[in-house]
């Protein structure tokens, strides 16, 4: 994110005391909203992450550059909204026909077929790991909790290690802001959340230390992704629709790299009637 998220692993600009104030205050309304949806489960949080993924789609064509393709955002968008809602209902077989129906016609129509076609499976992807994740009623709610808690604790230690220590640049061409401090602060944060649960009965210690220290690096990763997204096509917001975050793929970057991640784990262990557990009980 260059950098465009709730706390930043580090921070740019001329006033940066002043847009960590403005980040920490839209924290403190979008953490609360996603944390009750993600309590109460069902369609309230099929609904919100539908809403996110949609937003995705429609901000990573603006960064390639095919938001005036009509039909590709129409397509996409629409796609987008039923697989939430088939996926709600526990048609999970619909949903993928509809994903591969969307990815299909998306790259048809669109003139940066590759871009466009990406820009889709990276936010369906991501709704089909937020709901399938949730839907486990015994540990689903956990689950999700374990994932933002990593993601924005590797934010936080990033952003406290890389403005304290600094030092050497982690990737300078794709993120000049970041640091290897701030990327092993991040690590380091995210693996005392992951001692957390292993101490309040989630699982075994060394598991769930390496379930975190995997996340971490899947969110950091993520992070970076996004930032050589819009370092090719020369942007340094995916949009500005977050006051102090810039946009939805600049908040969440590190999430949908880590909750794919969670969800593969989960999947392969427990299938789908029991991936959130599977994330969770080792």
């Amino acid at each position: 994110m260059s950098k465009s998220e709730a706390v930043p692993t580090e921070v740019a600009g001329p006033a940066p005391s002043r847009n960590l104030l403005m980040r920490v205050l839209a924290a403190l309304v979008l953490v609360p909203l996603a944390l009750v949806c993600a309590y109460v489960g069902g369609a309230l949080w099929s609904a919100l992450v539908t809403l996110a993924v949609v937003g995705l789609f429609i901000e990573w064509l603006m960064v390639v550059g095919a938001v005036r393709e009509r039909r590709v955002v129409v397509t996409g968008a629409i796609a987008l909204v039923l697989i939430g809602i088939l996926l709600a209902l526990g048609q999970l077989k619909a949903a993928l026909i509809v994903a591969a129906l969307g990815l299909a016609g998306i790259a048809v129509m669109s003139a940066q077929r590759v871009w466009a076609a990406g820009g889709f499976l990276y936010a369906a992807s991501a709704l089909c790991a937020a709901v399938l994740l949730r839907a486990d009623p015994q540990m689903g709610f956990a689950a999700l909790v374990l994932i933002l808690l990593i993601v924005w604790a590797t934010d936080i230690g990033g952003y406290f290690a890389g403005r304290g220590i600094g030092g050497p640049k982690l990737w300078p061409r794709v993120s000049p802001n970041k640091t290897w401090a701030g990327a092993i602060g991040g690590f380091v944060a995210s693996l005392v959340v992951a001692a957390g649960f292993a101490v309040l009965g989630f699982g075994k210690a060394w598991p769930m230390l390496l379930l975190g220290a995997a996340l971490s690096i899947a969110s950091q990763l993520g992070d970076l992704f996004e930032s050589a997204v819009k370092r090719h096509f020369g942007v340094k917001d995916s949009s500005h629709i977050i006051p102090g975050h810039g946009g939805l793929m600049d908040r969440l970057d590190g999430f949908v790299a880590a909750i794919v991640l969670a969800a593969f784990f989960g999947l392969l262990r427990g299938g789908l009637d029991g991936a959130g557990r599977a994330l969770m009980v080792w």
